[in-house]
This record gives C-alpha cells, structure tokens and sequence, in this order.
C-alpha cells in the first residue's frame, strides 16, 4: 500500500539535525558577528584544538571543504619532496570522485584498486599486485563511515616505504583500539560538508596529522603560502575554514559522540529487521569501526527497489552510481576492468539515516524494505 504524504520518511532531515542545537548555534553565530574577526581567528584556533583532541592527534588544520583537505596533504608532500609530478597514489575503485581529483590535481597518477565486497572498502590483499616503482602513496577512504582495514594497510605501506593518507571524509569518530579514524596514518582529510556526521552550515574541512612539518607546510599553502602577512614562502591557495563555521562546528563537536550512538542504534535496528532475499544488508565489521554516515544496502534489483521504497514514502539515494574511472573526467582510465567496484555501483542504494530519525520512521523504512515484491 502507497504510504501517504504525513508518513513521508526523508533521507536526511537537516533542519532536523540543526534544530536539536538551534539555540547553541545562533549564540555562536552572534559571537561571531560581535567579535569582528571572521577569518583565522579565535574561533578556527579553538577548533582545530578541540578537534585534534577528539581525534586523538597533534594537529588539526581548518580548510575550505574536504577536498581541499585531502588536495593540500598531497601537495604538502610534493612541496616537501615526498611525492611528484609523475608518482602513483593507490585509491579505492569504490569511492567518490573527490578522491580521484585530490591525485590528479596535484600531477600524480591514480591507481584504483578493487574494494573488499563485504566492506566497499579497499582490498589490501589486491594492493602490492597493483603497485610499480613510481608507487608512492597510498589513500584509504573510509567509504560510508567504516574504517579501512588499516592494519593492513599499515602493514603494506611500511613494507613498501609508502605515505598512508586516510580519506576520512565520512568517518568521523569511527573508531578501533581506541583510536579513531584520522589517526591511523600520516594524515588524514575530513569534510564537514552538512549532511556530514559532523556537518557545518556550508562547506568546510580539515586536516589532521602528528607530523608537525606537514601540519605547518599545509598552514601556509591554506594561506596563500604564507605564515606572515605579504610574505610568501609557497605558491598556495585561498583555502581557509572560517570564523562562522568553526563556531558553528565547536557546538556540534560537542553532542558528536551521543550522535554517532544513534545512527549505530537505528543501523542496528536496520539489521535485525530487514530480512529479505533480494537486499544485501552492509556488515558492522569490529564494534565502534562503523559510524553509519550512510546505510547502504545492495540489490541486484536495485532500480526496482528504489522505485518501491518511493512509492512508499522512503526517499533513498544513489551513494554512487559512476565509479570515478568511468567519468567522463577521466577517459584515460575507461580501459580499466573494475568488476566488483562496477557492480557495487550498480546494486547500491542509501536508506535514510539521521541521527533524528525516530522510531516510528525506522519501522516505516523496515515494512517497506519488507514489502518489496521479490523479483
């Protein structure tokens, strides 16, 4: 039966999301205001502390948006002789573009390697067949808000005298042995684009390391290449998070944690109840690993269901349907043969998750994966 409109279950309520801190947010928005500093002051220096505590590393540098984020770690390497013009960066075939446009924009050669089909994540048992001897680098993406296996990817990169750069854009707060994502490699790149775990009001993002070299180097390109005023010691770019969404940030980091709690209860509440032959329900892989940015199934009938969750009120998203090597931005790589990565952009689909979802609409998104005529 067509659901009606009042049963209407989005695939992420950000007014919701938002509302839950609204007043918290408009007190840090008049500090702002009152305080006539709106670029590089106290607001981003608090953050970047509070931020690099939370994930448990020295630094954590405020930039533009998350590809900013991973493009500046890469083009801090190349300025410090790490990496250039011509290496090869290992990258996930599962991922979104983001991580394939940070490569090449800075002239290195994206390596996609084909994911682990129970984790979407990066197979490193696939990795040292791919690598050559202009391997430099590699970039783990926690796709959907699981970690990478880093331990093995840790393991392969000290073997092989390569970077571990940790693409942490979905996973903030995911966590393993008492550390959370961003701290397992040399450096790591988060966004905070709003439909984020943690989601600023407009583009931002960060970079965290404990290499203090890298964390300056990374300062000054943000800044123009500069770390004093009409002095520049780099080619660098405008790339800076500003007053407004630090503040902004400092108040949803603080409620973070109880957040991530909820999208592991509605996940959980997501795995125990939909049981059905032609959905392919995602692993939760070592407790704590996951923070379910995004609950995403697979189906072979995947437009099908899609068009069935519609009908019935679920709105649902494609997270993604074009791996990057077949984009049009990338014609050099539409020779590759990527089976696994291929069909898991064919069968994917996002169930609505939110850390305001009740329980009501999580019963609502359950009948309604339940009542998809099996093909």
């Amino acid at each position: 039966m067509v659901a009606v409109a009042s049963q209407h279950v989005p695939f992420l309520d950000l007014r919701a999301v938002n509302a839950a801190h609204a007043e918290e947010l408009k007190e840090a928005v008049a500090r702002v205001v009152d305080s006539g500093r709106y670029i590089l002051g106290d607001e981003l220096a608090a953050f970047e502390d509070e931020f690099a505590a939370w994930c448990g590393v020295g630094h954590a540098v405020g930039v533009g948006n998350g590809l900013d984020a991973l493009s500046l770690i890469l083009r801090a390497y190349v300025e410090l002789g790490a990496l250039g013009e011509g290496d090869e960066v290992i990258v996930p075939a599962n991922t979104f573009i983001a991580t394939f446009l940070a490569v090449s924009g800075n002239r290195l050669v994206p390596v996609p390697v084909e994911p682990d089909d129970a984790t979407f994540n990066i197979d490193p048992a696939r990795i040292e067949a791919a690598s050559g001897r202009r391997t430099r680098a590699i970039v783990a993406v926690h796709l959907y808000g699981r970690l990478a296996d880093m331990q093995a990817l840790a393991t392969i990169a000290r073997r092989h005298d390569l970077l571990l750069i940790e693409d942490a854009a979905q996973a903030h707060g995911a966590t393993m042995r008492d550390r959370k994502a961003g701290s397992f490699g040399d450096a790591a790149a988060f966004s905070f684009y709003p439909g984020k775990n943690l989601g600023a009001l407009g583009d931002a993002g960060a970079v965290v390391t404990d290499d203090d070299t890298l964390a300056d180097t990374v300062r000054s390109l943000r800044n123009y290449g500069s770390f004093e005023k009409y002095r520049h010691a780099r080619e660098g770019v405008n790339s800076r998070l500003d007053e407004l969404q630090a503040a902004l940030l400092r108040v949803k980091l603080r409620y973070l944690d109880g957040e991530n709690a909820a999208r592991r209860r509605i996940a959980s509440a997501y795995r125990e109840a939909i049981a059905h032959p032609a959905i392919r329900l995602p692993e939760e892989g070592t407790p704590g690993a996951h923070v379910w940015h995004l609950f995403v199934v697979r189906s072979a009938w995947r437009e099908a269901l899609r068009m069935h969750l519609a009908e019935a009120g679920v709105q649902t998203l494609v997270h993604y349907p074009i791996p990057p090597h077949r984009q049009d931005a990338y014609p050099r790589l539409r020779h590759l043969s990527l089976p696994l990565a291929e069909r898991m952009h064919d069968e994917v689909l996002s169930l609505p998750m939110s850390p305001r979802l009740d329980d009501e609409q999580v019963e609502r998104v359950v009948d309604a994966c339940l009542a998809f005529p099996a093909p």
